[in-house]
């Protein structure tokens, strides 16, 4: 059969390339995970829960992102291409739900990487007490100065163009900082070891099930970035199975760095110490080893996570904007490739552009970044955990170089059990529920969605899923504009 016009077109554009390998794939998806908050949150977590609490907690939050993880494994294994998200549901459930797929995570992405910009001058603040100069305006009660925020957006700058300058760039620098990350985790463990005290864990469990879903519901936003392992998936140059399982094994990875570093952090400092600190888990070096340099080591640890997780979430939210561009779900601009560096350079641009911006918005961006993007972030898991049940019905015989649950009902059970585990996540963050969103957070998540909006109406309705979605989908959006 003769291929149709827009195939050969397709066909004919310049591509993605081909250029990381497995360490290159598992640092990104590792990396992304690893960001800034365990740095922060730590000492809260265990202020809320309890040590082993919060440990339970991010035990299970690890769980259940292990068993979404399983559906992408096989997903991504299937489909290895660039896009993640939004080839599965374009395959499995249509144009449509593609498109809210890929917002949702596209959004979650967006905020994090806005969130990395302002976490480095909060850390840097921490190095350099008199950073803060020339004032510029207060937002909500947070007085912002202008050397404070350009830390930020210099930085911004700085990380975009790393991307832009190609994959693998971003790939080798991202492998350097996830080693010194993972050297500076290592010396907190040795000196929890040496200088730490089980006493100081009591109590080990405070706040009830209020504490345990306080710790619960952040986690979303900690373990997002094990999906960027899908986005990137047309850029390996490993075999399509090995890709899906760097997926499971990255969410294991991120599970056990979370659990090490509450542990380490509440035995260097009993409850009471933890409340008096700024940021506990440097705090907590510190004290293990006697030494305020060795805070100051912890913290370089957290600018690396930082710079691990902008530069993994800004390549995958750039590759979702690509091939939503690419088919014709968003303006063809988003589509650009550099001439050069094949990199989707206007995507980053446009990426790098809000993240510059956020830290003039000051530090309370934080707390209202992490709330206005886990919800989105879950919509999209649960999304791809239907998608993977309604494949495994209407495509049985899909080429699956990763079967999840072996040939019988197992895969399916997985599929169901992630999409109930995403609901009851989701559930979480409703009015009333212990980790409701407040009004900042409400009107981010419904500005996001309702830019949505105005995309997700251009998309013709009636397209089927299937292998030829993407296709049909482009030939009705040409047919439209010829008539």
């Amino acid at each position: 059969m003769a291929r149709s016009k827009v195939e050969s077109v397709r066909q004919s554009e310049p591509s993605l390339l081909k250029v990381l390998g497995n360490w290159d794939v598992l640092a990104l998806g590792f990396g992304a995970m690893i960001g800034f908050g365990w740095v922060v949150l730590t000492g809260d977590w265990i202020a809320s829960a309890g040590t082993m609490g919060a440990v339970l907690a991010m035990v299970t939050g690890g769980l259940i992102m292990a068993v979404v993880g399983l559906t992408y494994a096989e997903l991504v294994a299937a489909m290895p291409k660039a896009g993640g998200e939004h080839n599965y549901l374009l395959r499995g459930m249509g144009p449509r739900w593609s498109f809210i797929g890929s917002w949702g995570i596209t959004g979650g992405y967006i905020t994090i990487v806005a969130f990395e910009a302002v976490a480095l001058p909060r850390t840097a603040t921490y190095l350099f007490p008199d950073l803060n100069a020339v004032p510029l305006w207060s937002v909500a009660g947070d007085q912002v100065h202008l050397t404070w925020a350009l830390v930020g957006a210099v930085a911004a700058v700085v990380v975009t163009a790393i991307n832009i300058r190609g994959v693998r760039h971003a790939g080798i620098a991202q492998t350097f900082v996830v080693l010194l990350l993972l050297i500076v985790g290592l010396m907190l463990v040795f000196g929890s070891f040496t200088g730490g005290s089980t006493a100081n864990m009591e109590p080990f469990f405070t706040g009830g099930m209020g504490g345990f879903f306080a710790v619960l519901v952040v986690v979303p936003f900690m373990f997002v970035g094990f999906d960027v392992i899908p986005q990137s998936a047309e850029e390996t140059k490993i075999p399509a199975r090995q890709i899906g399982r760097l997926v499971v094994i990255a969410v294991a990875l991120a599970t056990a760095w979370y659990v090490g570093t509450i542990l380490t952090t509440s035995s260097a400092m009993n409850a009471d110490e933890l409340a008096g600190t700024d940021i506990a888990t440097a705090d907590a070096m510190g004290k293990l080893f006697g030494s305020d340099i060795m805070a100051k080591v912890l913290i370089a640890g957290g600018i690396a996570g930082i710079l691990t997780s902008w530069n993994s979430l800004l390549l995958g939210a750039s590759r979702l904007m690509y091939s939503m561009a690419r088919s014709g779900m968003l303006p063809a601009w988003f589509g650009k490739l550099h001439p050069t560096y094949r990199t989707p350079v206007n995507a980053l641009v446009f990426i790098g552009g809000l993240s510059v911006l956020a830290p003039f918005f000051g530090q309370n961006m934080l707390g209202w970044l992490v709330d206005s993007g886990s919800p989105s972030i879950v919509i999209a898991y649960a999304l791809v955990s239907l998608v993977f049940v309604l494949l495994r019905r209407s495509e049985p015989k899909m080429d699956r170089p990763l079967r999840i649950g072996g040939a019988g009902n197992g895969g399916r059970i997985i599929g169901i059990a992630a999409v109930v585990l995403c609901l009851g996540l989701l559930s979480l963050y409703l009015p009333g529920m212990p980790a409701a969103l407040g009004s900042v957070p409400w009107l981010l998540f419904g500005l996001w969605w309702g830019l949505g909006m105005v995309f997700l109406l251009r998309i013709p309705a009636g397209i089927k899923p299937g292998i030829r979605a993407e296709e049909d989908l482009l030939e009705r959006l040409a047919a439209r504009r010829r008539g």
